[in-house]
């Protein structure tokens, strides 16, 4: 993730352009892996940071920390946010708490529990995200996706026949989110937008998100699925500063996210296209996603169930 050059440098800008909010400031770095968030309140003037990471990945940042001689500086905190406790109150929060389609490792959740320790004024870097949706066709995707299948057609494979099993496989494959990039052309409508005020926003409210969509369409064809990506602003006292994950924007490791439809659906242009997108965290640390959507005028309907926690990386 060091070498996500835009997120790496998007945090960067976003701190350094608004040291008003960090210099003589207590910061807290929430699952602060190596530390290189801590290292950049520092560099803003941060005159302390506790830097908090459950992981093994604590050790190196000790020696990230000692070997830059910011001993006095970053304190480096092993433990899970929910179990550690902090000396005093922090001025400003900040965290890379994003997983695929925003959600995924519901560390979001860890971080905003850490909001316990931020003074009454005090500010979260990031602040907000927006999830962005939208309505694809990708013939070549889907048939690829489905033909991941095909291996289990074989009605003699060393002797054995496994084409009962060809079913289960084509379920399971359609339960696999797609972690890739993609041309914004296959995109049939406006995005719809699900904003997170992380302000706002409470540990329970992500338990359960639901997103509803209403799509115009804006070209005719089959819909195969929908695609998922976020923006991410750190609002400061000076410049307010975003992070892309859109297609148009140069790439990132979150790549974006595509659910396929189990059955495309077809919509002629200007017809609407309306339905939910229903997230529900398991304690595999991700989400089962419920995928519904109907085209209003004709009431053909199609859906999915995917787990996020299991993504295949095209």
């Amino acid at each position: 993730m060091l070498q996500d050059f835009v997120r790496t440098a998007t945090y960067h800008r976003a701190v350094l352009q608004n040291r008003i909010d960090f210099r003589d400031k207590v910061a807290l770095d929430v699952g602060c892996g190596s530390g290189i968030l801590s290292f950049f309140a520092v560099q803003a003037g941060a005159r302390r940071v506790y830097a908090d990471e459950a992981s093994s990945v604590a050790r190196y940042a000790e020696m990230l920390v000692k070997n830059n001689h910011l001993s006095d500086k970053i304190i480096v905190l092993p433990g899970k946010i929910e179990e550690i406790s902090l000396p005093e109150a922090v001025d400003v929060i900040i965290s890379e708490p994003m997983g695929y389609m925003l959600f995924n490792e519901r560390m979001l959740e860890s971080y905003l529990h850490s909001k316990q320790w931020l003074k009454s004024n005090g500010m979260m870097f990031p602040t907000f995200g927006d999830v962005h949706l939208a309505p694809f066709s990708d013939e070549k995707l889907y048939v690829e996706h489905y033909s991941r299948a095909n291996f289990w057609y074989q009605q003699c494979f060393c002797g054995v026949n496994l084409f009962s099993l060809q079913g289960v496989a084509v379920e399971d494959y359609f339960r696999q989110p797609i972690v890739d990039t993609f041309d914004i052309r296959i995109l049939m409508a406006w995005t719809v937008k699900y904003p997170v005020n992380f302000m706002d926003t409470e540990e329970e409210d992500l338990h359960r998100v639901e997103i509803p969509f209403v799509f115009q369409m804006v070209q005719s064809g089959l819909i195969h699925g929908l695609a998922f990506w976020f923006d991410m602003a750190f609002v400061g006292s000076l410049v307010t500063v975003w992070l892309s994950t859109a297609p148009a924007e140069p790439l990132t490791h979150w790549y974006q996210v595509r659910c396929l439809l189990r059955t495309p659906l077809f919509a002629k242009e200007g017809e609407t296209v309306s339905g939910t997108v229903l997230s529900v965290a398991n304690k595999r640390q991700s989400y089962d996603i419920q995928i519904v959507a109907l085209v209003n005028q004709t009431g053909f309907r199609s859906g999915n169930i995917l787990d996020l926690k299991n993504p295949f990386f095209r």
